[in-house]
């Protein structure tokens, strides 16, 4: 199903997103709203069923976009997906998936559910292309689950893999990154889920979703204390060579009830040229359907590497990335799901460059895997 949304002018500033060694300065004025995409329910492809959209990337040359699912081996095993997306001036006219590909352990097997094998289930989150390699890499959140009678601590990951989907190789996990069983380290489902390449392909951001426990609390209504860290990593060594802080907004809603499920943090970062990037934020609260999001733009240079600063509460902000909204959703005028997701996509027909979002509907009935395309101006 297609709907097309009138345009909307979001006025912000941003650099080129190119990804070439030489940064681009160029500025842009804006991004224009062109429209939605919403994915018809219970949308089937090769004896699966679609849903979990959570990270979307463009590759040119093919003209595919990538799409991982986080769908933990429960519906069928752990897996992304390739398609085409035809986009007009008027908006994205249709989507046709092209693909789907399983993702496979070191012996080559596919991941198991929580009844075949709890401790190796795979959360996948992030997705991206190494146009350089040729290869994929995607992040894994993990499992923290402490319970007096069962506990499973599986550490997060950030994963290299073929486009067969055999997994290669990993990353270094950062000391402070590993699941423990106190309330050290990263938080259940809060950590690695954003994906960002830049430098030409030599260097990799992830970003952590939740505050670590070392760091403080989550974050709350009118709480503007939860920070969270982004990691750079080399990628030829895969070995980690910065954390920046960032300091996330309040929860946008008081939950219903109140006291009930909250929470804000960042799903998705996108890099606009070697030293910026895109940073989505989306709030959620208990008693509503639809998500906040916000987009902001940080400077890694304006960033101190905090690798070893043991807890960000005692660490001044002046230290911490300094961002600037481009861009409220709320704005929109239309339902905004769980953005999870964020690309830039190919020229559209009058020359500017697109961006698109995706939502991950949580294989829920009520939710919608959603697309929004911009035009970059």
């Amino acid at each position: 199903m297609t709907k097309i949304i009138p345009a909307i002018i979001v006025s912000c500033f941003l650099l080129s997103c190119t990804t070439q060694k030489k940064a681009s300065t160029k500025s842009i004025n804006g991004l224009k709203f062109i429209g939605e995409y919403l994915l018809p329910d219970k949308t089937d492809f090769k004896n699966t069923r679609v849903g979990g959209l959570s990270s979307i990337d463009y590759n040119p040359g093919e003209k595919l976009y990538y799409f991982i699912s986080d769908d933990r081996s429960d519906s069928a095993p752990a897996r992304y997906y390739t398609a085409r997306i035809f986009l007009s001036a008027k908006g994205i006219d249709s989507l046709r998936f092209a693909d789907v590909v399983f993702l496979r352990q070191r012996n080559g097997s596919v991941y198991p559910n929580k009844n075949g094998d709890s401790l190796h289930v795979p959360d996948p989150e992030g997705l991206r292309i190494n146009r350089k390699s040729s290869e994929l890499v995607w992040t894994n959140e993990g499992e923290r689950i402490v319970r007096k009678d069962y506990v499973i601590l599986q550490d997060p990951s950030v994963n290299i893999m073929r486009k067969d989907g055999q997994l290669l190789d990993t990353f270094f996990l950062p000391p402070n990154m590993h699941v423990t069983a106190t309330e050290s380290g990263p938080r259940r489902n809060g950590t690695f889920e954003g994906l960002a390449f830049a430098d030409g392909f030599e260097t990799l951001y992830v970003s952590v979703e939740e505050p670590l426990y070392e760091d403080g609390l989550r974050a709350g209504v009118n709480d503007s204390t939860a920070s969270i860290r982004f990691i750079k990593y080399n990628v030829q060594t895969k070995k980690p060579l910065a954390q920046y802080a960032y300091l996330l907004d309040p929860v946008v809603r008081e939950p219903i009830p109140k006291g009930s499920f909250e929470i804000n943090g960042v799903p998705d970062i996108l890099a606009v040229n070697d030293r910026q990037l895109l940073v989505t934020e989306r709030s959620f609260s208990n008693g509503y359907l639809t998500c906040n999001v916000r987009v902001f733009l940080v400077d890694t240079n304006d960033g101190e590497d905090v690798s070893n600063v043991t807890s960000l509460k005692a660490s001044p902000q002046k230290n911490f990335l300094q961002k600037r909204l481009l861009l409220n959703m709320d704005k929109l005028g239309i339902n905004i799901y769980n953005i999870e997701g964020a690309t830039f996509g190919p020229r559209l027909p009058n020359g500017k460059q697109s961006l698109l979002f995706v939502a991950d509907d949580n294989f829920s009935g009520r939710e919608k895997t959603q697309l929004l395309l911009f035009e970059v101006e």
